[in-house]
């Protein structure tokens, strides 16, 4: 099944949603291209999974449309789960059945039975190391094998767009590296990625653009890069001869932390001159052997608009 000619991977126009008297959904305008690694974030509800619900035909939009490579999740909806593999959050799996059964059964529900679909499956088994569990039942697994079953049943019909929902929440640092190879494969083979996750380090490597939502709202919408220099602070670190028990009152406020010999300041972007906190430090007798600066980290910048006014600048 391919996508309508020249359709975005995932398109939403105008979607409102609400769960009695709570707005989870403010009229989110998203656009994924063909073949993104896109990230998803925002703190928790901030309407993330609603979104993602509605996406995957889990729950109706009160107002506005959703589309999936160009069919519509609710007048063509067929097609458009057709195009879309979900990695819930929580793990869930059938106790009455083996790894391979699971699999199986999946691809029963897209009329996929036959000897290509269960090559791919045994595929999948190799590249997420499951094979050895192949005929394990499922109440069998660890927390983090069964999480890699969700994964392979999320692309056992080779959607050509995938949700992954916290696909390392609680995995152990070996299985996130394992899942990450995985992932990052899929993607250069052209399958759209969309990642939502806590960490934020993740999304800072993977993805190319990320959508921040805040109150059902998307607070942000920009290229990795053009968020990162939306940072309003950065970090100047200063190595003096001698530990400095004090810095002049007037950097106080900026000072983050104070390791040795070692300051870290915290200056505004267009506010703050470096050469002005070297000179304070100078005349209060501190010799400086060294500074380096450092970037915002994504993680700052999710605080800083999530913590604030919502924006609806978008790219």
């Amino acid at each position: 099944m391919k996508a309508a000619r020249g359709a975005p991977a995932i398109e939403v126009a105008g979607l409102h949603k609400h769960f009695a008297r709570v707005h989870a959904v403010r009229g989110v305008d998203l656009e994924v291209r063909p073949g993104e690694f896109f990230g998803l974030l925002g703190p928790n509800g901030a309407g993330k999974s609603t979104l993602i619900n509605i996406l995957a035909g889990l729950t109706r939009p009160d107002e506005g449309r959703a589309a999936i490579c160009g069919h519509d999740v609710i007048a063509d909806y067929r097609e458009a789960r057709r195009a879309l593999g979900v990695v819930p959050q929580e793990v869930v799996f059938d106790p009455f059945f083996s790894v391979r059964e699971v699999l199986a059964i999946q691809a029963g529900y897209f009329g996929l039975g036959g000897r290509d679909n269960k090559a791919w499956r045994e595929e999948l088994l190799r590249a997420l190391a499951l094979t050895d569990k192949g005929d394990a039942n499922m109440r069998a697994l660890s927390g983090g094998m069964k999480r890699r079953v969700l994964i392979a049943q999320a692309l056992v019909h080779r959607p050509q767009v995938v949700i992954l929902d916290e696909p390392t929440a609680g995995v152990d640092v070996e299985l996130r590296a394992s899942l990450w190879v995985f992932v990052r494969r899929l993607h250069e083979e052209g399958h759209t990625i969309i990642l939502t996750t806590h960490y934020l380090e993740e999304a800072e490597a993977l993805c190319e653009r990320i959508a921040i939502m805040r109150e059902g709202r998307i607070a942000a919408l920009d290229s990795k890069e053009a968020l990162l220099r939306r940072a309003v602070s950065k970090t100047l670190r200063v190595t003096t001869a001698e530990p400095a028990p004090s810095v002049p009152p007037r950097l106080e406020p900026k000072l983050r932390k104070r390791t040795g010999n070692i300051l870290e300041f915290s200056l505004q972007q267009g506010t703050d001159s470096i050469p002005e906190v070297l000179e304070s430090l100078r005349v209060a007798g501190h010799v400086v052997t060294d500074i380096a600066t450092e970037q915002a980290s994504l993680e700052e910048v999710f605080l800083e608009l999530t913590q604030g006014r919502p924006s609806t600048a978008s790219r």
